[in-house]
């Protein structure tokens, strides 16, 4: 049994800064207490964290009273964007192409930012790949919430009123991480149920070469990055080394899809209809501590460079 000692750097934390103005996630209308008492869902509400739209107060029929749209601490319930919006705008460009994916194509799909980084599962085939990149909320920071009531053109009766909570500037704080493990190695065997793809004899080297083409071509620092395909690839530390059919990442290959997903993620902006939210700066740490997130927690201690190799999770066995 090989049972190396895993070195080096174990993930990519980050935390973002984000500024912006107004709602660019919305939560759809809300059932609240019109000002004559009675149930309204003509308020728009946007995501709050922790908000619940009932006051606590309960009929002696068991009806629940629902809040007043003032009534609403922006401190206690923040403003804050999903991290499944911020990843769908993040790859945004490639958003609909898993639609097409199938088993003849799949391969198209492992090359690209999307099967590497964002992640997929493709129901027809069952084949799918956990993403390394984690993202939380974007969760902000100001609290300039208010109450706005809009009128619709035409007759003015009740349902032609309509409100909305709305927000001035905004900034956000959130945190993120890049799996090494998960971004190093790439499934193409249905043992331990994480097939990427299906490949046929001989076929998984040309899969790891349409990779490593990938990976060159998003390249901007003339490195070497090297995409593998081995029959046995084995967790370091099994027991049994009971490996399976996969593809291995180098360090340069980790590192070019590194330096693309920050790029990406530095870059984002999020625009929807008159709100938008850009991001503003990163801290990056190289963690190789066995303490998840550091940068959350200790922003001093943060490697703001890559001054180790990556840890390296797999190994090719001779079967």
């Amino acid at each position: 049994m090989k049972s190396e000692k895993i070195t080096g750097i174990r993930s990519v934390d980050f935390k973002i800064v984000a500024k912006g103005h107004g709602v660019v996630n919305w939560n759809g209308p809300t059932n609240l207490q019109g000002e004559d008492g009675k149930t309204v869902d003509n308020h728009t509400m946007p995501k709050l964290r922790g908000y619940s739209n009932l006051s606590g107060r309960v009929k002696d029929t068991g009806y629940k009273y629902r809040k007043e749209p003032t009534d609403i601490d922006f401190k206690k319930n923040p403003l804050y964007i999903s991290q499944n919006c911020v990843r769908h705008h993040l790859f945004k460009a490639q958003a609909f192409d898993l639609h097409y994916a199938d088993r003849k194509n799949i391969k198209n799909v492992l090359a690209s930012i999307t099967g590497l980084v964002r992640g997929f599962v493709v129901p027809a085939t069952q084949n799918k790949r956990t993403s390394p990149l984690l993202l939380e909320d974007f969760v902000d920071q100001l609290g300039n919430g208010n109450f706005e009531q809009f009128g619709q053109a035409g007759e003015r009766d009740s349902s032609s009123f309509y409100s909305k909570t709305t927000f001035g500037n905004t900034e956000y704080i959130s945190y993120g991480s890049i799996n090494i493990e998960q971004l190093q190695f790439i499934s193409l065997d249905k043992k331990f149920d994480r097939e990427a793809m299906q490949i046929k004899s001989g076929e998984g080297e040309e899969v790891a070469k349409l990779v490593e083409d990938y990976i060159i071509s998003i390249d901007t620092e003339n490195r070497t990055p090297k995409v593998s395909f081995h029959e046995n690839c084995v967790r370091n530390g099994t027991i049994f080394e009971e490996g399976e059919n996969g593809i291995l990442l180098n360090d340069d290959a980790v590192a070019v899809l590194i330096d693309e997903t920050l790029r990406m993620i530095s870059e984002l902006s999020i625009r929807q209809a008159k709100s938008y939210m850009y991001v503003d700066e990163m801290t990056i740490d190289y963690n190789n501590s066995t303490q998840m997130m550091r940068v959350k927690h200790d922003e001093g201690s943060v490697n703001s460079k890559s001054s180790s190799n990556y840890a390296h999770y797999f190994y090719a066995k001779e079967k």
